[in-house]
């Protein structure tokens, strides 16, 4: 699944490698949480052969300020990954203020108490590591990797600008430009800009909370004072809005007396209601057209609203996904590059901006392509039509699922294995926030083994039905 920019300016240098492509109750005192029990082995038939129980150390707790904190200790490489997740996100910010998630990720490299601006990148690239931040529909995240015996250097750093940011008026007004700028170059001024991750989201969605456009409308940017930019910190970056999540090589008996040393007199913040993120049941399928005078081939992207988020259905359209999308053996790939020759490739995925398990509210399963001036829309709508009918009718059985899960697993181990521990912070941190639980790590493969071949089924015909689908296609005006 791919990833799209909403945030080229972090790439300062090669270094910093993940742009922006794009509820727990409050607690007051310390607790902390074990490890999830391994998920028990499916031994029940020949199609689920016994694997071996792959087990994520987590260490979960809460400081006295509600700063939510995952350590999970890996000692195979030399290197610590701090995160910092915020639950503020597109979907989140308040009506009047769109576009406020995104600006804030650019002024928290802005400066601080005790550091200047530009001087937190410094302070991680001299030391040998990589770092970003990145603004998604229900998060604000930065990240570092560095070696483990700069942890503490990092931490002091990262709760430096949790106690205090430079919000001062010139630092402001220049982000402000920035994001103009950004919204200009990546959106306004590119082909197929805004397609279809920041377009769709906008036709497919009726609450307004994950309906509006995520980058901002220009005079909300232009009407921000220093006083909305000071108070929207105060009450979002609080530490009782956030999690800490601590990967790599070190030992969590010293890594939480480092966090207790830095952030446990950052104050927490009162914080305001959530807001309702509900979707309507869509019974009409939708179509848009999007003119574009800079593409110069046209363009469709569908969407259909996911099962809600931890539910049998949506295990299983996330297996489907792999079955119907993702990779070269994917149906719709067969289909519409090797078979009719469509287009050369076609993209998507559940969260354009993320991947399956980092986000909380409404969700799209999305896929588009690009194709030849000579076909029509309607012929590619049809190839995508027949294949999920055949789906639908047919049914699925236990060789399709099993390469599903096979698929699955492999995505999952790839982003839970990665060098820089990254993948491991983000879903951590995720469950975190969102479930108050990062122990789920350990149990989500579990619960796709729960998944059957009815139950795939069923979850087509409720969610990939055509009156719960939106169509964005992009008429070009360039020539070729």
């Amino acid at each position: 699944m791919r990833t799209f920019p909403l945030s080229r300016q972090l790439a300062w240098s090669a270094a910093l490698l993940l742009g922006l492509h794009a509820c727990s109750p409050k607690a007051t005192t310390s607790i902390t949480t074990p490890a999830a029990t391994a998920p028990s082995t499916a031994t029940t038939t020949p199609s689920q052969p016994a694997v071996a129980a792959f087990q994520i150390p987590v260490e979960y707790y809460t400081l006295p300020n509600g700063l939510r904190v995952v350590l999970s200790p890996d000692h195979t490489a030399p290197t610590a990954t701090v995160a910092a997740y915020y639950n503020i996100g597109f979907r989140n910010e308040p009506r009047d203020r769109t576009g406020f998630a995104h600006l804030f990720e650019h002024l928290m490299f802005q400066g601080s108490q005790n550091l200047g601006k530009m001087e937190f990148i410094q302070l991680v690239q001299k030391n040998g590591g990589i770092l970003n931040g990145s603004t998604r529909f229900d998060f604000t995240n930065y990240y570092e990797v560095v070696p483990s015996h700069k942890l503490e250097t990092l931490l002091w750093a990262e709760a430096d600008r949790m106690r205090g940011l430079a919000i001062t008026q010139a630092n402001l007004t220049n982000q402000q430009g920035v994001v103009k700028n950004e919204v200009r170059v990546n959106v306004l001024n590119a082909p197929y800009g805004g397609f279809p991750w920041l377009d769709m989201p906008q036709k497919a969605n009726k609450n307004w909370n994950n309906a509006h456009n995520f980058y901002g409308d220009l005079k909300d940017l232009d009407a921000a004072t220093l006083e909305d930019a000071q108070s929207f910190f105060k009450t979002y970056y609080a530490p009782n809005n956030a999690v800490l999540a601590v990967v790599g090589d070190f030992e969590p008996a010293d890594a939480k007396a480092l966090v207790a040393k830095y952030f446990t007199d950052i104050p927490s913040a009162p914080q305001p209601p959530k807001p309702d993120l509900t979707e309507p049941r869509q019974e009409q399928e939708l179509r848009f057209t999007k003119d574009d005078k800079l593409a110069t081939k046209p363009a469709l992207a569908f969407a259909y609203h996911m099962p809600e988020r931890n539910t049998p259905e949506y295990y299983a359209l996330i297996l489907l996904d792999q079955i119907l999308l993702q990779g070269k053996d994917s149906r719709l790939y067969q289909a519409m590059v090797q078979k009719r020759g469509y287009s050369d490739n076609v993209n998507g995925g559940i969260n354009y901006l993320g991947n399956a398990f980092n986000y909380a509210g409404p969700m799209l399963w999305m896929g588009d392509l690009t194709y030849d001036q000579n076909i029509k829309s309607d012929s590619v709508v049809s190839v995508l039509d027949q294949e999920i009918n055949r789906l639908s009718k047919g049914g699925i059985n236990q060789a399709t699922l099993d390469l599903a899960m096979v698929k699955l697993r492999s995505s999952l181990y790839d982003q839970l294995s990665g060098s820089d521990n990254f993948g491991r912070a983000d879903m951590l941190a995720a469950f975190a926030l969102f479930d108050n639980n990062p122990a789920r790590i350990n149990t989500l493969e579990a619960e796709f083994r729960k998944v059957t071949p009815e139950l795939m089924q069923k979850t087509i015909q409720e969610y990939l039905r055509p009156t719960n689908r939106t169509l964005l296609i992009v008429n070009p005006l360039a020539k070729s």
